[in-house]
């Protein structure tokens, strides 16, 4: 049925998109920020912010991101001596992160229902083979695009970084010096740390992926 080949299209074209975000959304978690400060070769904040800080501030900064509080949760933080944790800039920022996050997961949620129905339909009309091959050739499609980012890893991350903000965020609005709170609790090794963990989950994934569902041929009957 032509239906049933464009769904596997599309459900092939998805399979990227839900196993890269499902990948974000795993290190999207404070625990994932306090495992790199307890790293030995993570560095150490060069204003005197101790790890036991760095830990608490971006708790509440990673917590923002998937909450329903407003930018306030993060405004009312202040140090003992009644400084205030983040700047107004960087609280701007972090709205506006805040709303691709969440734009994001929205996203996600809605392609991983389409997608959940689109195999619904097809195990009612057993169509087990189409199953097969949508997975199969999702896992491939992610194999190429993982690929493709792991070239800008390891080559150009910094550029790749620097796109990344500037597709999504407006001009001079996600820079900041490197005395703010935002660079201290999340300098540029986090980013290259989660960026290829995320890259290293989604293959992992799509490669399990793409085994699962390789169609071995069938021996001749003797």
């Amino acid at each position: 049925m032509k239906i049933n080949n464009i769904l596997i299209v599309i459900l092939a074209l998805f399979i990227p998109f839900i196993i890269l975000m499902g990948g974000i959304r795993l290190i999207m978690n404070p625990k994932f920020a306090e495992l790199e400060y307890d790293r030995a070769s993570f560095p150490a904040d060069p204003y005197g912010m101790e790890t036991r800080e760095r830990k608490q501030w971006s708790n509440y900064a990673i917590r923002y991101l998937t909450n329903n509080e407003p930018i306030e949760y993060l405004g009312k933080l202040q140090t003992f001596q009644g400084e205030k944790i983040f700047t107004e800039s960087e609280l701007s920022h972090m709205l506006d992160v805040k709303k691709v996050v969440q734009r994001s997961l929205i996203a996600w949620y809605v392609i991983i229902g389409l997608s959940v129905a689109s195999l619904i339909w097809f195990m009612v009309m057993g169509q087990w083979k189409a199953i097969r091959q949508a997975l199969h050739a999702g896992g491939w499609v992610t194999l190429g695009l993982i690929g493709a980012l792991l070239v800008f890893l390891v080559v150009r991350f910094d550029a790749l970084f620097e796109q990344f903000h500037r597709l999504f965020f407006a001009e001079g609005t996600w820079i900041f010096e490197e005395s703010s709170t935002l660079i201290r609790l999340f300098p540029f090794v986090f980013w290259r740390d989660a960026f290829a963990l995320v890259m290293v989950f989604t293959f992992v994934v799509a490669l399990l992926l793409v085994i699962v569902t390789f169609r071995r041929k069938q021996k001749p009957a003797v």
